[in-house]
C-alpha cells in the first residue's frame, strides 16, 4: 500500500510540474543578455528550446517554486549546484534554478579546461539568471501561480528588444571577487531571489499582473548580474549603441 501511495504522489508530481510554464518569454531573454554584452545573446532564447527534447532534466534548472516560502540563503544556493541537470521528482519538487545558475559556470569551466568549446554553456548561464527575476518561477506553482504565468512571461515581450535603455535604466554595478567569485556570487543570487520571490507574493497578495516598470527593474538586476558574470570571465562589454544609452 505504501508502494502505491508512494507511486501516486510521484505521479501527481510529474503531472503538475510536466505543465510548469516557461519563464520571460524568447524576446525578454535576448534582451537582458543583450543588456548584459553577451556576444551570444541571440541564443539566450535557447535553453528554453532545449526543454523540449530534455523534458525535466533541463526543465527543473529554470524554476525554484519556493514551497515553504522561506528565505533563500547563499548556502542554499551552493547546496543546489549538485542537482543541476538532474530531475528528482521526490526529492527536488521544487526545482533548483538558484543553484543552476552555478551549475552552469562550472560546467563552462570544466569545458575550457577540456579544451572544448564552452560558450554555449554562459548561454544556459545567462537564461537562467534571466529566470532568477521572473517573480512566478521563485513562488509556489500554485492557484494563482498558473492563472497568471502567461501574462506575466509576456510582460514587456512585444517591445523590450527594441527598447533596451528600458532594462539599462535600471543596471547596477556588482562586484564579485577573483578569489571569492563562487561565494560572491552565490550571495548575490540570493538576495536577487529573495527580491524576487516577495514581489511574487506581493502580486499573489493584490491578485494581480506585475506593471511593465517591474518587470523591466527585474530585468535590470538579471542584466547587472550577468554582466558582472562576463566581467569576471573576460567576456566583450555591452555594445556601443547600449553603453551610449545608459
Amino acid at each position: 500500500m505504501k508502494h502505491r501511495t508512494a507511486a501516486l504522489v510521484a505521479l501527481i508530481l510529474l503531472v503538475t510540474f510536466a505543465h510548469q510554464a516557461g519563464a520571460w518569454h524568447d524576446k525578454t531573454h535576448l534582451a537582458v543578455c543583450r543588456a548584459a554584452g553577451h556576444d551570444l545573446w541571440f541564443n539566450c532564447a535557447a535553453p528554453d528550446i532545449a526543454k523540449l527534447k530534455a523534458h525535466s532534466r533541463e526543465a527543473y534548472n529554470h524554476w525554484f517554486n519556493n514551497i515553504a516560502e522561506v528565505e533563500v540563503t547563499p548556502r542554499m544556493v551552493l547546496e543546489q549546484v549538485e542537482r543541476y541537470n538532474k530531475a528528482n521528482r521526490r526529492l527536488d519538487s521544487e526545482g533548483h534554478l538558484p543553484g543552476a545558475i552555478i551549475g552552469a559556470l562550472r560546467a563552462y569551466k570544466k569545458d575550457l579546461q577540456r579544451g572544448k568549446y564552452a560558450l554555449y554553456h554562459l548561454v544556459y548561464c545567462g537564461h537562467y539568471i534571466g529566470d532568477l527575476t521572473m517573480p512566478l518561477h521563485m513562488i509556489a506553482y500554485d492557484g494563482f501561480n498558473k492563472k497568471h504565468h502567461l501574462a506575466n512571461d509576456g510582460i514587456v515581450e512585444e517591445t523590450i528588444l527594441d527598447e533596451p535603455e528600458k532594462i539599462t535604466q535600471y543596471m547596477y554595478e556588482i562586484k564579485l571577487g577573483d578569489n571569492s567569485f563562487e561565494d560572491d556570487l552565490a550571495r548575490e543570487i540570493a538576495r536577487i531571489a529573495n527580491l524576487t520571490r516577495k514581489l511574487g507574493y506581493k502580486l499573489r497578495a493584490e491578485n494581480r499582473v506585475m506593471t511593465q516598470q517591474e518587470a523591466c527593474v527585474q530585468l535590470g538586476h538579471s542584466a547587472s548580474l550577468f554582466q558582472a558574470v562576463l566581467r569576471h570571465y573576460k567576456k566583450p562589454a555591452p555594445p556601443p549603441d547600449i553603453q551610449a544609452e545608459k
